[in-house]
């Protein structure tokens, strides 16, 4: 398969291989049923496929910092007095506890 650059894909546009495969298999098909190719809809596929949509505000940090908080708040309800397997166990209970809780905001 030959690699997909900017001057080979799609008017150009910085496509991946199979993202430009698929927007030609698109206007292959519309051709073949005779329809018009150039519509609304291969233009918010090419929009979609430059600017996927995000998670509103919540990003991979977000949800990294958030597991990161429900760990510490567990931690924190282990005593250092506990045995290994005891604090073990606190913690995993803490951790479903935060879990069942939910993202806070």
């Amino acid at each position: 398969m030959t690699d997909a650059t900017p001057q080979s894909t799609f008017r150009g546009l910085p496509l991946t291989a199979e993202q430009d495969a698929e927007v030609r298999h698109y206007i292959k098909t519309k051709k073949q049923h005779g329809a018009p190719w150039d519509t609304p809809e291969l233009e918010a596929m090419l929009k979609d496929m430059l600017e996927p949509p995000g998670d509103d505000d919540e990003g991979p940090g977000a949800i990294a910092d958030e597991t990161k908080a429900a760990t510490e708040r567990a931690t924190a309800s282990v005593d250092e007095a506990m045995e290994p397997i005891e604090a073990s166990e606190e913690r995993n209970a803490a951790m479903e506890t935060e879990g069942m809780k939910g993202p806070r905001r």
